[in-house]
């Protein structure tokens, strides 16, 4: 597979070589003729992002176009549409949204203000992770000089639209997230996740209807108007199209965050821009693709995988935000799990009992596996906990818990019940 060109980059400053501020990146090409982009009218652009494939860049990959296309087209007076763009960024592993606004700011108020219009939304609000100081003042400093130059407010880039921005900074809660939690925090409420339906298309941000959007979705929205659906659509397989912004960390030997195609074989990424896996890749013990959430992959399986939603699915595990983890075999990779349990029940928002319970009861099973604490039998009751749990509760937090659980026992069970035998016969301990 051919490395993805400089010149196909959609995020030429990502790693902030170059000022952030608007007239850089005008330079760049940001917020160039904007309103030439907006005059082909609401529909179309809607139309243009279906055709370009581009898919929920937040983990779910949900097609953005048809994410749209829900927004009610005559918005009633006193309940006008809005576009919430998740900047929470809260997984374990995923470190892409805050180098966008950290360096190409202006992508992403842009995208606002088209994906915005298209939706016939009033306002988009920004909901930016707490922890996220100096990514915040970044934002709120791009915002304002989007205002100062007349891009946004009134007659936004001279379209003859009205259009607001607002960047909100949340409190530092996982939970927040998830799309309907982060409505609610927004609203000022505790960050719990709503039951649906309705969904926010229908009600969502004070009862109005609502999108909620990654940044990345909203960041790539004006490149792929300015040069073309079939541009974008040219990356990547079939229904997993465009270039995607890969977090790559754990054992190897140049840590990165690096947009390339999509469907890019794990070996030839890793190799290409991470300088390969720390000791050979006959030290690959395990992978997390997409962020803490998604059930790990041997390395036997992953090797040659095309990096993308439908090829990690069929491995049981999932793209997510291809913030990609890398375990060799120095891992003790009981323990990396362990410790995702304990993340998980500390995020819990306790709304649901499955969830509530279900992750703080994983979780010290896992300590005990850690340690070779107890009795295989018990590896088919915390798989079985694992499935009360996954698909149970009001939010997909429950199921985040409960896959790396799975992935493990799928991958490693053999490692498991060995740590259990060793305890019993004492040799546990003398190792340690």
């Amino acid at each position: 597979m051919n490395p993805l060109a400089d010149k196909d980059r959609i995020f030429t400053n990502l790693y902030g070589f170059q000022d952030w501020g608007l007239k850089a990146a005008q330079a760049r090409g940001d917020w160039d003729n904007t309103r030439k982009l907006m005059e082909i009218g609401q529909d179309a652009i809607i139309d243009e992002i279906k055709a370009s494939g581009l898919r929920g860049r937040g983990g779910a990959g949900f097609p953005t176009g048809m994410k749209w296309s829900f927004m009610p087209k005559n918005p009633t007076p006193g309940r006008p549409n809005f576009l919430v763009i998740n900047a929470d960024e809260s997984e374990p592993g995923s470190c892409k949204d805050r180098e966008i606004i950290r360096h190409d700011p202006h992508k992403l108020i842009e995208g606002a203000l088209i994906a915005g219009f298209a939706m016939r939304a009033r306002a988009a609000y920004i909901y930016i992770r707490g922890e996220f100081i100096r990514e915040a003042e970044t934002l709120f400093a791009a915002v304002q000089q989007a205002y100062d130059a007349g891009l946004l407010g009134k007659n936004a880039a001279g379209s003859g639209y009205d259009f607001d921005v607002f960047v909100h900074r949340g409190a530092g809660a996982y939970i927040c997230g998830e799309e309907t939690a982060m409505l609610e925090s927004l609203e000022g409420k505790k960050g719990q996740p709503r039951l649906k339906p309705p969904f926010p298309a229908g009600a969502g941000l004070y009862g109005c209807p609502t999108t909620v959007n990654n940044v990345e979705s909203i960041a790539v929205t004006p490149t792929i108007l300015r040069r073309g659906a079939a541009w974008f659509k040219s990356f990547g397989r079939e229904k997993n199209e465009g270039t995607k912004l890969f977090q790559i960390s754990g054992h190897v030997n140049k840590p990165c965050v690096v947009e390339e195609s999509m469907s890019i074989p794990f070996r030839e990424l890793i190799d290409r821009h991470a300088g390969g896996i720390r000791g050979g890749w006959d030290n690959l013990l395990a992978v997390i693709p997409g962020g803490s959430s998604v059930p790990l992959v041997p390395a036997a399986e992953i090797m040659d995988a095309p990096m993308d939603f439908d090829a990690l699915r069929d491995l049981k595990s999932g793209l997510g935000t291809a913030a990609v983890i890398v375990m060799d075999k120095s891992t003790d990779v009981v323990r990396a799990i362990a410790r995702l349990s304990y993340f998980y029940k500390h995020e819990s928002c306790g709304q649901c009992t499955p969830c509530r319970e279900g992750t703080g009861w994983m979780w010290r099973v896992m300590e005990r596996l850690v340690e070779g604490n107890a009795t295989v039998d018990e590896i088919d009751d915390l798989w079985d906990v694992t499935k009360q749990v996954e698909g149970h509760t009001i939010c997909a937090l429950g199921d985040a818990a409960a896959w790396p659980i799975q992935g493990l026992i799928r991958h490693f069970r053999p490692e498991l019940e060995r740590r259990i035998r060793d305890k019993q016969s004492g040799q546990l301990e003398a190792a340690e």
